[in-house]
């Protein structure tokens, strides 16, 4: 059923699934959505984990509070629930908007993150396959804004208020540089789909700079592939968390540095 903890400013909701004696693992919903989007991936992910799944201030049943949404602030918030609610570090597997988040939270306080799976989120505006889409706050609305509805203490006829707010966050942000992800010491995976919201490229450089990553791309889906295809995304997040790197035949990146003579 859910329930609330005051975070600050936020009321955030979060419900909890799985067995007590579990990892924490956290699920990061993408902007503008809810926990609902896991609902093909949270049961699987359930059968291994204790999976909590908040939603952040303006999304879902948490509600909207006064002023601008960053990625900063919302990195916060998560950095509050992992304090206040878990009371330690968890795994945190974060899609779109909520990978970034959780990216911030691993290298901003990194002894609060176990594993990180970042799903379809990019570290940078430059990277971007569409740029010259327009934020349509209307269309969105026409999109999303029912399913906000729903759930959401503040109305339907509030989600525009939040839409705007996003596309702002969105028009300037994410803003890291590559070397920035130099400082994430989780071990991590970087998934997206072969025809995601950024380049293929820009993914491969996001990989070639978090220093303990693997990587995966999801054939023949978009940035709704936790949905369009999730047997196969369940599998890869799964066999990532759930076991140890293999001893490769061939490495050629994780090769063992020379020892010194």
């Amino acid at each position: 059923m859910g329930e609330y903890v005051q975070l600050g400013a936020v009321k955030t909701w979060y419900d909890e699934h799985g067995a007590g004696s579990g990892e924490p693992l956290v699920l990061m919903h993408g902007g503008l959505v809810d926990a609902r989007f896991f609902e093909a991936n949270t049961p699987a992910l359930a059968e291994h984990f204790h999976v909590y799944t908040p939603e952040r201030r303006g999304h879902g049943h948490t509600p909207d509070v006064e002023g601008p949404i960053s990625y900063q602030l919302m990195a916060d918030d998560t950095i509050a629930f992992l304090e206040t609610v878990i009371g330690g570090p968890a795994d945190l597997v974060g899609h779109s908007d909520g990978a970034f988040t959780a990216m911030l939270v691993a290298m901003q306080r990194p002894e609060l993150v176990n594993r990180l799976v970042l799903i379809s989120g990019g570290f940078n505006k430059s990277g971007e396959a569409g740029p010259e889409t327009e934020w349509d706050v209307p269309a969105i609305t026409q999109f999303l804004g029912p399913a906000y509805g729903e759930v959401s203490p503040d109305g339907e006829d509030h989600f525009p208020v939040v839409a705007t707010k996003i596309g702002e966050m969105a028009a300037k942000e994410p803003d890291l540089r590559a070397t920035d992800l130099n400082v994430i010491t989780a071990r991590t995976l970087v998934m997206f789909s072969d025809d995601d919201l950024v380049t293929l490229a820009h993914a491969v450089e996001m990989y070639d700079n978090i220093p303990n990553a693997e990587f995966a791309v999801v054939p023949g889906t978009s940035h709704f592939l936790p949905q369009e295809k999730p047997a196969l995304v369940n599998a890869l997040v799964l066999d990532f968390l759930t076991n140890t790197p293999v001893p490769t035949v061939a490495p050629i990146r994780r090769a063992p540095a020379p020892e010194n003579t």
